[in-house]
């Protein structure tokens, strides 16, 4: 059976009750003037308008109540159930056509950034240094359906931002970098590749693990813990001072999280928050969620404010006044 929209069926009960009216006005009161073909034909025009009554009445009683179509709609009241889960797609599906190609590409450029894009990566970061399992690890900021969500309001950039103005805050934050050209194929394979992550989910929803864990951040960083941690449980991957271990083809076993190589003051991995947030959710490496909320927050106010790249124009951010507590001025 054909459904209908709720606009759809408000149009339909609308148009059924004019035909109505018009049907019923239209019928003759004279009956001597009314010649036996036209009482057929009329008694035909009265059964009809019925019919069409009697469906505009059940339509009218199977519309959605205006509550219902908010539950609908409104992606924020959604339920965790009802949230779809992040996987990542098996590459072998990739089609092999030239949409194809351009996810390939957005695969091999989110992977190896600082190699394939040497010109807008001024660290030596991948988009995958913070956005773990080829962006499709849940808690790890996950790019599943992430371009259906956008174009989105961010209260940094105080207005709203297309996805790709979203990929190069991180070329000029994360890496430390230069913005790719809007329509540039590289922008265009990774939207590309972004797009493919999000091929078998509902549009416009925000899926179970988008972003990171959630931290308590009435918490106060205790950085001389913090760096006592740092030691204990980071340094053996990130090295002592934060500066990662490379190879000598100059990718890395481990980024840096601090130091020349590593994100500027002005990316989101920089403020202790949401530093602290990924800490909780996936560090130690292999052991998320052993830390507590104050171990993590007490790591990142240690290593978010070691010496690192400055964020030139960071005084822009946020122009309405609303930046949380943890930005870098």
């Amino acid at each position: 059976m054909k459904t209908f929209s709720p606009a759809q069926s408000s149009f339909l009960v609308a148009t059924i009750f004019a035909i109505s009216g018009i049907g019923v006005t239209s019928c003759s009161n004279n009956e001597q003037d009314t010649k036996a073909v036209d009482r057929v034909n009329e008694a035909a025009a009265i059964a009809r308008v019925q019919g069409l009554e009697a469906r505009a009445a059940q339509l009218k009683n199977d519309m959605p109540a205006i509550t219902d179509i908010s539950d609908i709609t409104n992606t924020d009241q959604a339920t965790d159930a009802a949230k779809p889960a992040i996987t990542m797609p098996d590459i072998g599906t990739i089609p092999d056509d030239e949409y194809g190609a351009a996810v390939r590409r957005g695969l091999q450029i989110v992977n190896h950034t600082y190699k394939e894009l040497p010109d807008n990566v001024g660290n030596q970061l991948n988009c995958t240094s913070c956005h773990l399992g080829n962006g499709s690890e849940a808690y790890a900021a996950p790019w599943n359906n992430i371009t259906s969500i956008y174009p989105l309001y961010r209260s940094r950039a105080g207005r709203i931002n297309v996805i790709q103005e979203r990929i190069n805050g991180c070329f000029e934050r994360s890496m430390n970098g230069k913005a790719l050209e809007l329509g540039s194929d590289d922008m265009n394979a990774v939207v590309s590749y972004m797009s493919w992550l999000s091929k078998d989910m509902p549009f416009g929803v925000s899926p179970e693990g988008r972003g990171f864990v959630k931290i308590d951040k009435s918490l106060e960083a205790d950085t001389v813990n913090g760096k006592k941690l740092f030691a204990e449980k980071c340094s053996v991957c990130h090295g002592a001072n934060g500066e990662g271990q490379y190879n000598d083809d100059g990718t890395y076993t481990f980024p840096a999280v601090a130091g020349d190589n590593s994100f500027n003051d002005g990316a989101g991995m920089a403020r202790t928050y949401t530093a602290a947030a990924f800490i909780k959710g996936k560090m130690p490496f292999g052991q998320g969620n052993s830390l507590s909320d104050q171990e993590a927050v007490d790591i990142a106010g240690y290593f978010t404010h070691l010496p690192r790249p400055v964020k030139a124009n960071k005084d822009k951010d946020w122009p309405n006044g609303d930046a949380p507590k943890d930005v870098r001025r």
